[in-house]
């Protein structure tokens, strides 16, 4: 057989062709995905710094909500309400489970749970039907069994998608919580030591975190409301842990129940407390700079390492391709 022959076959070329086309339509699909993400973050920068920038001048900071939903998003969250209150678990234990999950992950409105279970059950039914209208040339020429495989795998992965988002919120909210508590806590060592009492320090604190930890100054403010609510200052540092899921922040808790329960130096528990939380945040700081030569390993292998192959392998290949493969088959 004629080795020059297996790159003038139609059959091959073909299937050639259409792996090339499927690579292409998937690098590209992510590279639009990578651009908007840039895109999103970039933003969100700018009107980060914007704030810092008129915060620094004096400016009054003037934040408009709209609170009206436009008529669209009112219909599909009184949907969504509809099916989340059919779908909703009836014990009151597990309704609580996931109001206290929802919690960590910033979502504490009063309908978080039902519009939860009710986007679960929306995209449990609809993602695998949309997914289905959209490719229903290429869903019919397929057998039956392997078409009902995709409907449920769709229908599953619409199921959990709502709970992956919750569990990336969560962790995204608890890494912020945990890179501002170290400078919150000198903040609250300064207020206490100047002659504050610990709940004037905590809403000292959260004004002035406010730009800069912006999720961790709405932690404190949400102490301070409990504890002018009328909660005692144990249940609302409770609480406080509770929301955030954080064993530093179970610490502090325990520690400042423990100081206000037996009258120590508030001031000398805090600066000790703060110095440790910084010890631990500048060790997952070496941690995660350590995990970067084995990160680096799957883009090197796959995206950089078969372009350098190429640029240095493709000359030779190509010229073996031409006047080596021809003599051999004796063109």
């Amino acid at each position: 057989m004629n080795p020059y022959t297996l790159f003038e076959n139609s059959d091959f070329l073909s299937y050639f062709q259409s792996i090339s086309n499927k690579t292409i339509s998937v690098f590209s699909s992510l590279t639009i995905i990578i651009i908007f993400s840039a895109i999103y973050v970039i933003f969100r920068q700018l009107g980060t710094q914007r704030l810092l920038k008129q915060k620094v001048l004096g400016k009054q900071l003037v934040i408009i909500k709209d609170t009206e939903d436009p008529g669209i998003m009112k219909f599909w969250k009184k949907i969504i309400r509809k099916l989340g209150e059919s779908t909703k678990p009836k014990s009151e234990e597990d309704l609580s489970h996931t109001r206290l999950t929802l919690s960590k992950a910033g979502y504490r409105s009063a309908d978080a749970a039902v519009l939860y279970f009710g986007i679960k059950f929306f995209l449990a039914m609809f993602l695998p039907l949309g997914f289905t209208f959209i490719q229903l040339p290429y869903i019919q020429l397929l057998p039956t069994s392997q078409a009902m495989f995709l409907f449920v795998l769709f229908a599953v992965i619409g199921f959990y998608l709502p709970h992956l988002w919750i569990m990336y919120k969560t962790r995204q909210r608890q890494q912020e919580l945990l890179a501002g508590f170290p400078d919150a806590m000198d903040l609250m060592v300064v207020c206490v030591e100047s002659g504050l009492g610990l709940d004037a320090a905590i809403n000292r604190t959260a004004q002035e975190i406010q730009l800069s930890h912006a999720i961790l100054s709405e932690e404190f403010k949400l102490v301070e409301s409990g504890l002018r609510a009328g909660q005692s200052r144990q249940d609302a540092l409770r609480n406080l842990s509770l929301r955030t899921g954080l064993e530093d922040v179970n610490n502090l808790t325990s520690l400042l129940i423990q100081t206000d329960k037996f009258g120590t130096n508030i001031a000398q528990a805090l600066r000790v407390h703060a110095d440790s939380m910084r010890t631990k945040r500048r060790l997952r700081a070496e941690e995660a700079a350590a995990k970067v030569p084995v990160k680096l390993m799957f883009p090197l292998i796959c995206f950089i390492l078969p372009a350098m192959v190429i640029v240095v392998v493709g000359p030779g290949i190509i010229k073996i391709a031409r006047n080596l493969l021809p003599t051999l088959g004796g063109g």
